[in-house]
């Protein structure tokens, strides 16, 4: 799939959410997103961390601040990509991903925090949901990016990391380069 996935996190909130949305943009990153962008209050310290494992850990990708949320959906659209809202009110993902994973459209997967706007509902190309429970948007995010690759996002080999894991039975061994 030649196609860019972009995460947007909206309405992040530092004082609620910053664990969260922190490991909202590390699964965007490990399970093969090409951008993290955060909306709300835009949070430095979820930025530096980001930044920071990029820098240890290899890959890269383009991270900003979106003030207007709305405004950046619609220019998304307008420019031929495609809006994915992951909610646990949309539709079963494997009822919609293969649909998804033969679009040639850049895709933007939005992923709430606090409760959203009907706007992303009614924007969206795509409102999926990763079970119709109540859970965490890590998981919804992992599941969805990792159905949308195969699995095939988990063995990527970052050229430029400094830190390399080798797999291994027992302990931790850590490449260090």
């Amino acid at each position: 799939m030649g196609t860019h996935v972009y995460v947007l996190r909206l309405g992040h909130r530092p004082e609620r959410d910053k664990r969260i949305t922190t490991h909202v943009a590390l699964v965007a990153r490990a399970f093969g997103a090409s951008g993290f962008l955060l909306s709300g209050i835009c949070d430095p310290n979820v930025i530096q961390t980001l930044t920071r494992t990029l820098k240890q850990w290899g890959g890269s990708m383009e991270i900003a601040c979106v003030e207007k949320p709305k405004e950046y959906v619609r220019t998304w659209k307008r420019l031929g990509g495609e809006v994915i809202h992951l909610t646990m009110y949309g539709l079963p993902v494997d009822e919609i991903i293969s649909k998804i994973q033969v679009s040639s459209k850049d895709k933007l997967v939005i992923v709430g925090s606090e409760k959203v706007d009907p706007f992303y509902y009614e924007e969206a190309d795509y409102n999926i949901a990763i079970g119709n429970q109540p859970h965490s948007e890590v998981a919804a995010l992992a599941v969805f990016l990792d159905r949308l690759y195969k699995g095939r996002q988990l063995y990527t080999y970052f050229s430029d990391a400094k830190l390399n894991i080798i797999p291994h039975p027992r302990g931790k061994h850590v490449e260090h380069r």
